[in-house]
């Protein structure tokens, strides 16, 4: 502490002379980019009060009056405020914004603005890349860097500086709904993809933040529930991956989570945030909260009792920014400076870590965008192209028995069946507003669209109840307008002041996705109060199910029989209802949105029919000559699942199409695993195509015809049943069995695993030395050779196992890995090193060790496909 103030003492007398200095020539020794970053922020904290240093430690949300919500005193950070517009439109709004906060606030502090961009940035007619964990299937951290690049280069050009992207967490859980948004149960593999991620925003300027720190899926797979592991575990398996985009990639931020830590809050974690981020990994950049994760000190966690307390232990933590809405680094921190709860030299650490960012990437001096150039660069032709390749490189094929696949282009009729054939999901965190080609669309194109029929068969959301008939809602009694509910719009999520637009909407069945309600509404943080009368058509139970993405309230007669007021994915509640026939009941939703798709439906049972597209996907299956089911499933932040099935609908088909005879395909959309006990051995083709991505159907169908030789790996195991969840690859030995009385202890699919259309041999395994010393290298060889008659990608993996240990090591373990492509009857060496790092453990202590003893080193085409295996010794130093 001593060395730290000494230092900070000088900055400070430093930072005055040079400020004297350039007041002679009117210029703030802030402004001038000739200095050291270090000089040129305690020039700037010098001038600052107290109330503008709190303000850098905040961030607002969404669209705002500048004038009156931040005022002259600025603020840190900016966030999701552009999604709604074109590019070109949000490159010209942000320079006004920038405008406001250097010409009219009273330093000129430029803004942060952030947005998400996990496999694209989550705005109007940006790059749609396939979900994160799509991008983990290629196993190709070159790819990733080029397709980080391309998301990089659309946000800058719209001025945005930050992402709150990649995730980086390790999903071990297959149940837990953001499986998705991560790059799988590995931390290697998790590692080199984020470093690759990272690397290519930090480079350009642009603020990534491996999120969420840490260990955010908890037990069951529950989204941020509370997570009780070691500190072995942890610096095993969760931590490793935000080291690595930390030390390696430079990553400038990190996103604190939302659950509590052995009963600490992650958002207030000193172990955390403080002794290994800082401390240990040298981290040089600000940390910000999951958006209210500050609050959940306070109203979840219940680890302090007022407000200010809240803040103290925040940002006495080490947690810089709150996100998104300043509420506790704003009064309650004032205050707690004035009361002395805590010291303003605090806050001064926090705001210097804030303004040392934005000045290392260059925002004081280029804090604009340009326009022109985010409309030539978004969703462009070269981006669209790069969105196919990551789709081709991640699709896995999983089974393609008597080699079913791929089918000829001569094939006269095919079937395609199912929601997600004709409609596309992105996933979580997507833009929205591109042209997207769906899987339906990709084999029409390919093959001709007089040979392809189409059934839905299934409805994806099997709860969701049919629209109620605008003939049974009417506006309230004073309303002369209908039939339908009056709608009020707010632009906020809190229904209030004046509606920004009223309308009589005949039915509340509305998938609005990333867009708007109306051209006067946002296309995020709005509300929305239905109101109106509900005329029963029987007498009896009547059944409504309201579904929302995210907030609904319901109340009938003034009784209020719903409230899920708070962020959720797309989710449907069922009611049961006592009604008398043609009584009318008045009725009340209120609905609010506040990032990603927007969905609002109101629907009954009354009249309700049985699937009739059901039959009619079973009798088209029975005139073609092959079928294509396309299943899917619901899953997300706030949609952990219960159940790893396809819904029942779908596997009923499944089957059902399957007993006919007919050669089915079955293509999986989703973004965690999926069991498939109950239809697997019937069909001989599964494709696992996850969230593809804008350009998605073209690549399926370049795979399921052959002009694409698929090579895409698991980067997650696949359980035979839910009962076997957790599930992984690198477990560490069992005191006894590992299977169960109705099912072994192995998956379905193992992670790693991948078939392509041709055959690949591995032979010739050459190690460089038979004894290396602990902090030695060894150089591993073998041949590769393929052996079919198409060109294709082979993902060779290198598992290592520590044989004997001082404390018990897993069975294996992923330490490299190469995607290569070969040409028919090509054989090529491939080469690995490994080094001490590879071989290092942490010993009883936690002391990270190399370990003499024997290695064994196994070499496959997935975790379970070992090919080649070979052993060494690792000496003393």
């Amino acid at each position: 502490m001593y060395h730290e103030s000494f230092f900070y003492t000088m900055l400070s007398l430093i930072a005055t002379f040079y400020g004297v200095y350039s007041a002679e020539k009117k210029i703030p020794a802030y402004k001038n980019r000739e200095l050291p970053v270090e000089q040129r922020v305690q020039d700037l904290l010098s001038r600052m009060t107290l109330e503008e240093k709190i303000a850098q430690l905040g961030c607002l949300l969404g669209e705002l009056d500048l004038e009156k919500q931040v005022g002259p005193k600025s603020i840190g950070g900016l966030g999701c405020t552009l999604r709604s517009l074109t590019a070109k439109e949000a490159a010209q709004r942000l320079n006004r914004i920038q405008n406001f906060f250097m010409e009219k606030t009273r330093l000129g502090i430029p803004v942060i603005m952030h947005d998400e961009a996990l496999h694209g940035l989550v705005a109007n007619q940006a790059t749609a890349f396939p979900q994160a964990i799509a991008l983990a299937a290629a196993w190709d951290t070159t790819l990733i860097g080029q397709v980080a690049k391309a998301i990089a280069i659309e946000t800058k050009t719209r001025g945005i500086r930050q992402v709150l992207s990649p995730v980086v967490n390790i999903a071990r859980d297959a149940r837990w709904g953001r499986v998705e948004e991560t790059y799988g149960e590995d931390p290697y593999l998790s590692s080199r993809i984020g470093v690759a991620f990272c690397k290519a925003f930090e480079s350009m300027g642009i603020i990534t933040t491996p999120k969420h720190f840490v260990a955010n899926d908890a037990d069951g797979g529950r989204d941020s529930n509370p997570v009780h592991l070691n500190e072995r575990l942890l610096r095993e398996i969760y931590l490793p991956p935000f080291e690595a985009c930390v030390r390696e990639a430079g990553s400038l931020s990190v996103m604190a989570a939302y659950n509590s830590l052995d009963g600490t809050p992650c958002s207030s974690n000193r172990w955390l945030l403080i002794e290994v981020l800082r401390g240990e990994w040298g981290f040089q950049g600000f940390v910000v909260s999951d958006y209210g994760s500050v609050g959940g000190i306070f109203d979840l966690h219940k680890t302090a009792a007022t407000h200010q307390e809240t803040a103290v232990q925040a940002l006495q933590a080490g947690l810089e920014m709150e996100l998104p809405n300043v509420f506790y680094y704003d009064k309650p921190l004032l205050q707690a400076v004035q009361t002395g709860l805590i010291s303003e030299s605090v806050i001064d650490q926090a705001v210097r870590r804030i303004l040392e960012v934005k000045f290392k990437i260059g925002l004081f001096e280029n804090p604009f965008a340009d326009p022109a150039e985010a409309e030539k660069v978004n969703d462009s032709a070269e981006h669209r192209q790069w969105a196919k390749e990551a789709a081709l490189r991640s699709i896995v094929l999983l089974k393609n028995e008597h080699s079913m696949l791929p089918l000829t282009n001569e094939i006269r009729s095919l079937a395609v069946i199912g929601y997600d054939a004709a409609n596309v999901r992105l996933g979580g965190y997507s833009g929205f507003g591109m042209r997207t080609v769906s899987i339906l669309d990709g084999i029409r194109d390919k093959i001709g669209a007089q040979k392809v029929s189409y059934a839905e068969g299934f409805k994806l959301r099997e709860n969701i109840l049919p629209a109620i008939p605008a003939e049974y809602l009417l506006p309230p009694e004073a309303e002369k307008a209908g039939p339908g509910l009056k709608g009020e719009y707010f632009n906020n999520t809190a229904l209030s002041g004046k509606p920004d637009l009223v309308r009589i909407d005949p039915q509340i069945q509305f998938n609005w996705g990333g867009g708007k309600p109306d051209e006067k509404i946002n296309s995020d943080r709005f509300s929305v109060r239905w109101t109106g009368r509900l005329r029963a058509p029987l007498s009896g139970t009547l059944h409504l199910g309201v579904t929302s993405d995210d907030g609904v309230r319901l109340w009938i007669d003034g009784k209020q029989i719903l409230d899920k007021w708070f962020d959720r994915s797309a989710t449907t509640d069922m009611i049961s209802l006592q009604v008398e026939e043609n009584r009318e009941y008045n009725i009340r939703l209120e609905f609010y949105e506040n990032g990603g798709d927007a969905f609002a439906a109101l629907g009954w049972d009354f009249g309700r029919k049985e699937n009739s597209d059901f039959d009619r996907a079973v009798e088209m299956s029975k005139n073609s000559d092959a079928v294509i089911i396309v299943g899917g499933v619901l899953e997300g932040e706030g949609q952990d699942r219960a159940d790893l099935n396809l819904p029942a609908a779908q596997e009923k088909l499944i089957n059902t199409i399957s007993a006919s005879g007919k050669p089915v395909v079955v293509i999986l959309v989703g973004g965690s695993p999926i069991t498939m006990q109950n239809w697997l051995e019937k069909v001989p083709a599964v494709l696992m195509a996850w969230y593809p991505g804008e350009e998605g159907g073209s690549a399926i169908a370049d795979i399921l015809f052959g002009d694409y030789n698929p090579a895409g790996r698991l980067p997650v195991t696949f359980p035979q049943t839910i009962g076997q969840v957790p599930l992984y690859y690198n477990h560490k030995p069992t005191g006894r069995g590992y299977g169960y009385v109705q099912v072994s202890g192995d998956p379905q699919f193992p992670f790693g695993h991948g078939l392509s259309y041709t055959e690949f041999t591995y032979g010739d395994l050459q190690l460089s030395a038979a004894k290396i010393p602990a902090d030695g290298e060894l150089s591993i060889n073998f041949t590769l050779k393929n052996t079919g008659r198409l060109a294709g990608d082979e993902v060779v993996q290198l598992y290592l196992q520590d044989v004997i240990g001082s404390v018990s090591r897993p069975v294996k373990e992923l330490k490299r890995f190469n995607r290569l492509h070969l040409a028919a009857g090509e054989e090529r060496t491939v080469s690995f090193i490994l080094n001490a790092t590879d071989l290092s453990m942490l010993d009883a202590k936690l002391k990270k060790v190399v370990e003499p003893g024997i290695f064994e080193i196994m070499i496959g085409s997935s975790s379970a496909n070992i090919r080649l295996n070979s052993r060494f010794e690792v000496t003393g130093k």
